[in-house]
């Protein structure tokens, strides 16, 4: 609390030092020392209490064994997991947790990421997929290549978050300063009327009056109000980071809870990720012909649906022509690569009908795929039309509840998505939300900009492709895993692939925001009561500065009942 007021003229030390002084004046020195006492011990008990926020976080760095088994040359020694360098590899046994982040090499096994990122249910992990330092390997032996070294871990990575994130003042807590800067100086004022006021002019006792304008100035004291929003914040943000909802700071956290849209991106954030190619249709040649060529165009690209070419492709074991330089993409439209004999592209069917235009039986195909939830891509080598080719995204297994949480509490779930309109029409009938579709991302945050007009909205993505609209919106939210884009890009990131996240995220907004008010409450409650009680002579000065105490205790023990705050869990 001194820290908040320091460098004002007036601070909550000064109220107190004026109080004792006045009271030895008086001849009330051992009320004197009972106020210091009290005083001394509530700044104990606060900052006692405080501090179990950040002693919540800082408990994760004991997940992390202080060990691992390097693998070199065949031979397995024990090392520090400090000492682990990015590339080594480790071997991690059944019942071991992870000592850092890294990839799976070799094994298969169920991992418990419940410690870093609250996901309740183990994760099957194999070769390829990524694991986290601190998460549990339960049952397989597992070979991991260390792509973090200790100090830059995911759980590192949170820790340093976090605290910077409670060290930011929300807005709430911003005017509360603002306010005790004005409220010190004007209590003091206050204190003195009552002085001097009842004595000149209605005769009073000087003592009596002297004495209680030094109790006023104890229960003036804005210990419980200047600390009811920073422990509040604190509580809600350690309680989000254990449930893998990590927010950067409490002026994101508020408007979590103001949001009154929120826009989800489609691929990998309201669907898996993982499209599959599902139907071929030569135009020209044959399926395997249309399926290398759109692969040898897509090898080297990022997207998740060239990515799914090139593997269905890998599949079925085809040779593909060899392609001179990278593909070229053109955001929301194709991408284009240099064959042996001409240019090919891979693209929308947007973009093929203004390139080559589109016989009718051709845009059938196309509306037929497309009303079944497929997103089509066209295949084109010159001006020659090769065929098409659908892919289909699943769906998350929990979409259509998080899509319901969301309306439940009021806000209205929308997807934005650069898919043609067919396609994303029947993906939000199945999820029930509103979709608009076909927006290329200049659109998309033209799209942000104006829903922005109806109140704060808050954008769901992957964390890479999404990073303008993340930006443009009043609350960026990435859906990543742990990965370094998702704890870097947006505002808040979930670190569980869980649509039902960004219910949790706004209720866990609600809650600090309710609990913020409530703690307001209690303090101006108190200090209104014991005023009254004041100048009616009953309360005194032990009685002030135990109910200035005490005011400061419940408001701090209220924030700490965000600790144990646990969102909705999943069925």
């Amino acid at each position: 609390v001194a820290g908040s007021m320091s460098g004002a003229p007036f601070t909550i030390e000064t109220l107190m030092t004026v109080a004792a002084l006045g009271a030895v004046a008086i001849g009330e020195a051992e009320e004197a020392a009972v106020v210091i006492f009290l005083f001394a011990v509530g700044e104990l008990l606060e900052t006692v209490a405080a501090g179990r926020a950040r002693a919540g976080i800082e408990a994760l760095i004991d997940l992390v064994p202080r060990a691992a088994f390097r693998e070199r040359d065949g031979v397995v020694e024990k090392v520090a997991a400090e000492d682990l360098a990015v590339g080594d590899v480790v071997v991690v046994r059944p019942g071991d947790r992870v000592p850092s982040d890294g990839t799976v090499i070799d094994g298969v096994s169920e991992v418990d990421e419940a410690p870093v990122t609250g996901e309740s249910v183990p994760v099957l992990k194999e070769a390829g997929a990524n694991v986290y330092a601190g998460s549990i390997n339960a049952n397989g032996e597992l070979r991991v290549s260390i792509s973090h070294v200790a100090a830059d871990n995911t759980i590192a990575r949170i820790i340093h978050m976090v605290e910077e994130a409670q060290e930011s003042k929300a807005p709430t807590a911003r005017m509360i300063d603002r306010f005790s800067r004005w409220y010190t100086p004007g209590a003091m004022v206050v204190a003195a009327l009552i002085v001097v006021v009842p004595p000149l002019a209605f005769g009073g006792d000087w003592m009596t009056w002297v004495y209680r304008g030094l109790a006023t100035l104890l229960i003036a004291c804005p210990c419980a109000l200047v600390i009811s929003t920073p422990a509040a914040i604190a509580s809600g943000l350690a309680a989000g980071a254990r449930q893998g909802l990590l927010i950067k700071g409490g002026a994101t956290l508020e408007t979590l809870g103001k949001v009154v849209t929120v826009a989800f991106d489609k691929t990998g954030t309201l669907t898996r990720g993982h499209p599959q190619v599902t139907d071929i249709v030569p135009i020209n040649g044959d399926e395997n012909s249309v399926l290398a060529i759109a692969a040898a165009v897509e090898r080297s690209t990022s997207h998740p649906l060239g990515i799914a070419i090139v593997e269905a492709a890998k599949v079925r074991g085809l040779e593909l022509p060899a392609t001179f330089g990278g593909g070229v993409a053109t955001p929301g439209k194709a991408v284009t690569a240099r064959l042996k004999d001409g240019f090919a592209s891979v693209g929308s069917p947007r973009h093929a009908a203004e390139q080559t235009g589109l016989e009718e039986s051709i845009v059938d195909t196309i509306t037929g795929l497309e009303s079944q939830g497929k997103t089509v891509v066209v295949l084109i080598k010159g001006k020659t039309i090769e065929g098409l080719i659908a892919l289909r995204d699943e769906p998350r297994d929990d979409a259509i509840e998080g899509v319901k949480r969301l309306t439940d509490r009021g806000v209205r779930p929308l997807m934005l998505t650069g898919d043609n309109k067919r396609t994303a029409d029947a993906i939000a009938a199945h999820l029930g939300l509103e979709a608009s579709a076909e927006l290329l991302p200049d659109a998309k945050l033209a799209e942000i900009g104006r829903l922005r007009a109806d109140g704060p909205i808050a954008m769901v993505g992957d964390g890479i492709n999404d990073a303008p609209a993340l930006a443009a919106a009043s609350v960026g939210v990435a859906m990543g895993a742990g990965t370094d884009v998702a704890l870097e890009t947006a505002d808040a990131a979930l670190l569980r692939n869980r649509v039902t996240g960004i219910a949790d995220l706004i209720g866990l907004s609600q809650a600090t925001l309710g609990n913020i008010w409530q703690n307001i409450a209690i303090a101006l409650g108190l200090k209104a009561v014991f005023l009254v009680t004041t100048l009616f002579g009953i309360t005194t000065l032990w009685m002030a500065i135990l109910a200035d105490t005490g005011a400061t205790v419940l408001v701090t023990a209220n924030a700490l009942r965000l600790l144990t705050w646990r969102g909705t869990r999943d069925k």
